[in-house]
């Protein structure tokens, strides 16, 4: 189709994936109604626009950004099935200005912000970093819709062949064949065997385990915790959590649970910080350093000490009567607090306030899947509060707890104790080393516009330009709290597919360290293995990555979304829960850590789990998540603060570098030995599918459409991009796109194939409404959507069903920017 104003040539080229869901046939069901029909057939008409990548991606509330209407829709008679419709345009926003710089139109507010508050003091001048942008997004502008294109074709053609060779199960060595053919599976570079070169990191990321927290970088608040997240109290964490049974006090102390935890909390010293001679910290009356620097607990009756005497490093106050005393084991510190002034002090035999575990090593900013940016407003927040943790200042200001005024929650500082051998101090870091995840290569925006036509420009170009701009503050050292002391930058890439995207992101990389002056190699990469085709390769992202490769990392949850949506024409998909036990799930796991040790990527970065998502079942947790360390991963994702407290409690207990050393000895599990299993097509045949209860069917259903409305509802209506959110029995979970993705694609799957019909999930989205206004009726701010069921929330999930199969990948993105807008515009 011809191009519109506003679009990129990618975006003006329509998309295969329309044209590829139309050529097969939908299964054949009775005929409906008349009305419903209508009903129908305008939900999904409407769906589609808005699925495809066509709509531009921007943050830049124009009429450009609407996608292609469908006509008018019918009037809808009192009390028909309300259905999806398009956004409006969003009418009656101030027009934005721009500034025009080398052939690009920058945002005028947003160009200022970067001019006059990011920039000063990093010895970048304002036209020499505009000019060099506008090269970038115009040079590169090309690559990246081309890369885009070459997913849709092989989509498409991926799909026409599962449409002419539909069988239960999938022929993999024909599949697998023409995957080939098609390129899909990509040969090896060199023949030799990929070596990750990275230098300069820091030892949070290349030496040492530890949890990994990933936060919303759009909220100050979330950030500023996540950032101070490194060290957390093991006695908070259990006291407040589901972590010690029993009922926990609506308010005040409450005693028995109090010993309860204290009784914990020595087990756990005496594992990690054991007493020689077999004694218990139960038992300890006191502590104090002898001449020599070691660690004196005094005992009913006598004295001991460390029977790892190495592991005490330093304290606080004097030697006979230190106020803090730090070990470290497993390369993480602990800290016993010691005050007996302090009511908790008063009440233990030794004196001891707290005890202090370092937690959260590292942490994600996150700009892509938890935020919620869809104009340049938006944008401007994520880089601002970017900027201030680059330059230690970020500052939060809070209402005290109880009332009375408000706090500023500030960047911790770093930790000092007096070494327990020899003169100096021992310092540990208070901050949690920060990366930051930037959007995908998929997401377009108009707050940076090609001048010539308005063509919306590549996300990821302006994120990765600000986001290193801002980070040479830290490397300056112009702030007052450092985050890498090895001298680089950390940006997560999400969402990409193939080595050749790697290869680009790695040429926009250098493009930047060449714009802002830092040294090649400096920007260090992420790589999230989170897409099909990215893991049926990982091994040529690894070679295409290997000098700045610092993480890799599974995400089954978008990975499951990608694996849906591949093999959308193949057949129905089985129920979620059953389709983590399927063959490509366990293989895809392994070989994430396999490939990432054979490529030589421990004591250069980070293999990565994905995330506990139930953030109120930490008894759980604590039992479950060991099983990523056993894994081989040397991090994992936890959703909070407290979570990571606990987690850190994994790693003081078993060493990540011996289970890798022992993994590396094996054989047949990287991603070359895998590659069956992981390109197994996890589908059903209709005839066992058949065969489920009925009851099983919809409660699948009811459980996905609960989803989609709990998570759509507050990041349309509220802006809030990551949440706990009630499940369809009330359990929070941390939602974000990711799960978002899953759901609205099983659903889409499940149409495609008849395992449910239309009318089935318009009820059932209704019904779950209903329960998600009910669960949200405490919050003020929160924006109903029965009974009207005409709200942007509303038809942002009917666009994400009935849309599902025409999104390019299964993403979301795209209408959750388009609703949000929407909903903006109607505020």
């Amino acid at each position: 189709s011809a191009r519109r104003p506003g679009q990129s040539e990618h975006q003006a080229v329509r998309p295969l994936a329309r044209a590829r869901r139309r050529t097969t046939a939908s299964p054949k069901r009775r005929r409906r109604p008349a009305m419903t029909r209508t009903l129908i057939a305008t939900t999904r008409t409407a769906a589609r626009g808005l699925a495809t990548r066509a709509a531009p991606l921007s943050s830049m509330p124009s009429v450009s950004r609407t996608p292609a209407r469908p006509p008018p829709l019918p009037a809808r008679p009192a009390g028909a099935t309300p259905v999806a419709r398009p956004p409006p345009p969003p009418l009656g926003r101030p027009t934005r200005a721009y500034e025009a710089v080398a052939g690009v139109k920058i945002d005028a507010e947003l160009k200022k912000l970067v001019d006059e508050t990011i920039m000063p003091g990093t010895g970048v001048e304002p036209a020499q970093f505009w000019e060099g942008f506008a090269r970038i997004a115009l040079e590169l502008g090309p690559r990246n819709d081309a890369l885009l294109r070459e997913r849709d074709e092989m989509q498409a053609k991926i799909d026409a062949w599962h449409a002419t060779h539909r069988q239960f199960p999938v022929d993999a060595h024909a599949y697998t064949a023409f995957l080939h053919e098609i390129g899909y599976l990509e040969p090896a570079a060199s023949p030799e065997p990929v070596r990750v070169e990275t230098a300069n990191v820091d030892e949070e990321l290349a030496a040492i385990a530890g949890p990994q927290l990933v936060c919303p970088v759009d909220n100050a608040r979330f950030i500023v915790n996540a950032c101070n997240a490194r060290w957390g109290s093991l006695l908070d964490a259990l006291y407040g959590t589901d972590a010690i049974p029993g009922e926990r006090a609506a308010s005040g102390y409450d005693p028995e649970r109090g010993a309860r935890v204290w009784g914990e909390v020595h087990a756990r010293l005496d594992g990690v910080l054991p007493l020689a001679g077999g004694h218990r910290w139960a038992s300890v009356r006191a502590l104090s350093v002898t001449t020599g620097g070691h660690l004196r607990a005094e005992l009913d009756g006598g004295a001991c000490a460390l029977a790892h005497p190495e592991r005490f490093l330093g304290y606080r106050g004097t030697a006979d009567a230190p106020n803090s005393l730090l070990f470290r084991h497993h390369g993480l510190h602990v800290e016993l607090a010691v005050d007996r002034s302090h009511p908790i002090g008063r009440a233990h035999p030794a004196g001891l306030r707290d005890v202090q575990l370092e937690a959260a090593l590292t942490t994600i900013a996150d700009a892509e899947d938890s935020a919620c940016t869809v104009d340049a407003e938006d944008k401007m927040r994520v880089y601002a509060n970017w900027h201030g943790l680059m330059s230690g200042t970020l500052a939060v200001e809070m209402p005290k707890p109880g009332g009375g005024g408000t706090v500023t929650r500030t960047m911790a500082d770093d930790r000092v104790w007096t070494a327990a051998r020899g003169e100096g101090e021992v310092v540990v870091p208070g901050r949690a080393v920060l990366l930051c995840r930037n959007v995908g290569l998929h997401m377009y925006t108009e707050i940076a516009q090609r001048e010539a036509d308005g063509a919306a420009t590549p996300e990821h170009f302006l994120d990765a330009a600000v986001t290193v701009l801002a980070a040479k503050h830290d490397l300056l050292r112009t702030g007052a709290r450092v985050n890498s002391r090895a001298g680089s930058v950390y940006v997560v890439k999400p969402k990409m597919h193939s080595p050749a995207e790697v290869a680009l992101v790695d040429e926009l990389f250098a493009r930047v360290e060449a714009l802002v002056g830092l040294p090649e190699h400096t920007v260090k990469l992420g790589v999230m293995d989170e897409e099909r085709r990215a893991s049926a390769n990982l091994p040529e992202m690894v070679r295409a990555a290997r000098h700045r490769l610092v993480f890799i990392n599974t995400g089954f949850l978008d990975r499951t979304g990608d694996e849906i949506h591949t093999s959308m024409e193949a057949g129905p998909m089985p129920p979620k829960a059953e389709l983590k036990e399927t063959a490509w799930y366990p293989a895809y796991e392994e070989a994430n850590v396999a490939t990432g040790l054979a490529a030589g990527l421990v004591g250069r970065g980070q293999i990565g789990k994905g995330m506990w998502a139930a953030p109120d079942e930490m008894a759980r947790m604590l039992k479950q998540k060991v099983d990523h360390l056993h894994a081989g991963a040397s991090c994992a994702w936890v959703p909070n603060p407290t979570a990571a407290t606990l987690h850190a409690l994994h790693y003081l207990s078993v060493s990540v570098p011996e289970v890798q050393a022992r993994l590396a000895e094996l054989t047949g599990r990287d991603t070359l030995s895998v590659r069956s299993k992981l390109l197994a097509v996890p589908v059903v045949d209709p005839a066992a599918l058949a065969l489920y209860p009925a009851g099983a069917i919809q409660a699948e259903l009811d459980n996905n459409a609960q989803g989609i409305l709990g998570y759509v509802s507050r990041w349309v209506g509220q802006g809030v991009g990551c949440s706990k959110v009630a499940d369809l029995h009330g359990v929070s979970l941390m939602e974000d796109r990711a799960t978002l993705r899953i759901s609205s694609q099983h659903i889409a799957n499940w149409l495609r194939h008849g395992v449910v019909t239309e009318e089935q999930v318009l009820e059932s989205m209704q019904r779950m409404a209903r329960l998600v206004d009910e669960q949200n009726s405490a919050d003020r701010t929160y924006k109903p959507m029965a009974p009207a069921f005409d709200g942007p929330e509303w038809h942002a999930a009917l666009d994400l069903v009935f849309g599902g199969r025409d999104a390019p990948n299964g993403y979301t993105e795209f209408t959750l920017t388009a609703r949000r807008q929407e909903r903006k515009a109607m505020s």
